[in-house]
């Protein structure tokens, strides 16, 4: 499943027209780890942690991912992602990169 997961991610990555890998709605369902920190709305509660509403699917995978297989370290995302499955991982990254954002660039 993993490789499955990795693969559609690169997809994602490399699509001009890049179709969801995970499903949003069912990331919804999961994110209640993860809104601790990132928020519901993708908008970080803590200052250490970062926002994520709106950022590249493909990435968020990538990312949860290496922070699973202990590639990237960071002692509370360690601890949530532990208990996420691969499926759960494209589904809540669907969930966060579907949040739409607007950028106002100063004057």
């Amino acid at each position: 499943m993993r490789g499955l997961i990795i693969s559609l991610a690169a997809l994602v990555a490399c699509s001009t027209v890049a179709e969801a890998a995970g499903d949003a709605a069912s990331g919804k369902k999961i994110m209640s780890k993860c809104q601790v920190c990132h928020g519901k709305d993708g908008l970080a509660k803590l200052p250490d942690a970062p926002n994520i509403a709106g950022q590249k699917e493909a990435y968020l995978v990538k990312a949860l991912i290496a922070f699973k297989d202990g590639e990237r370290k960071n002692e509370q995302m360690t601890v949530v992602v532990k208990g996420l499955s691969d499926e759960d991982i494209a589904n809540v990254a669907a969930y966060y990169s579907s949040i739409k954002i607007s950028v106002q660039v100063p004057p």
